[in-house]
């Protein structure tokens, strides 16, 4: 059933769990063109799969994700069709997590930036590591916070808050997501896989039919804010097309302050 899911590493920790590990060795996990579509589709293959009941995605090696990988963000900025295949891609991954009917926890551990981040804060369970550094860090790479960041980020932890990191791109560790309310939990990073796994646990134990129920109500409140990551969707990629995008991508990979003009 998985199988076409070749950039994900996907696997079965115990009966009714279903593992996504993303691993991009040397990357930090960073999602390419083709994790990036996988990612997005993943979500309707879960959700009508009988031996599913409940999801738990991570990243490898101590990293959750560094976002997107850079040449796909240069391959968006030259190329129309690219552009219009990843604005598509990036509106279904946060409907399909939306949309998902199974529950998702997220072990949240270092980076976690862009399409991964969106699946970590999107998941109806977070857990975080201390040393988790959460950042949406469109602003610095000269595009709009469109990734999933409008719709979650204000629900979270307040407009004040989210246009506090979302304009700046201030990074956020474990601790402080707690504290706002970024995410579920933070625990000691000895213990965030085993936490993670014993929530998806008794997740996947509980009655189905309450739980999936309980999440497809509450998510009603990410789709009434759906008007407004639609909005920040397309101008992010009306800003992937602008003068400031080949700067922003210098400065992430020469490691340095972007010097718009």
């Amino acid at each position: 059933m998985y199988g076409e899911f070749t950039a994900l590493e996907i696997d079965r920790p115990e009966e009714w769990i279903l593992r996504i590990t993303l691993s991009t060795p040397g990357k930090l996990n960073a999602v390419g063109h083709e994790a990036h579509a996988q990612l997005a589709s993943v979500w309707r293959t879960i959700d009508r799969d009988p031996d599913t009941r409940a999801v738990l995605v991570r990243g490898a090696d101590g990293a959750f994700s560094s976002g997107g990988d850079l040449t796909l963000v240069e391959d968006i900025a030259r190329d129309w069709e690219t552009r219009l295949r990843v604005f598509h891609e990036a509106r279904d991954l946060v409907y399909n997590v939306v949309d998902c009917s199974k529950p998702i926890v997220a072990a949240i551990d270092g980076p976690a930036v862009g399409a991964g981040l969106a699946v970590a804060l999107l998941a109806d369970v977070s857990v975080a590591a201390p040393s988790a550094r959460i950042v949406d860090g469109h602003t610095r790479l000269g595009v709009a916070a469109g990734d999933h960041a409008v719709l979650v980020w204000p629900l979270l932890c307040g407009m004040a808050k989210a246009k506090y990191h979302l304009l700046l791109c201030e990074p956020v560790d474990g601790e402080e997501a707690e504290r706002i309310g970024l995410v579920s939990l933070c625990v000691p990073s000895a213990e965030l896989e085993e936490r993670a796994l014993e929530i998806t646990r008794r997740l996947a134990a509980g009655s189905q039919s309450a739980i999936r129920h309980t999440k497809l109500a509450l998510n009603n409140w990410l789709r009434a804010a759906g008007p407004a990551f639609d909005a920040s969707l397309a101008l992010e990629f009306l800003d992937m097309s602008g003068p400031d995008v080949p700067e922003g991508v210098a400065a992430v990979r020469e490691r340095r302050s972007p010097k718009f003009s």
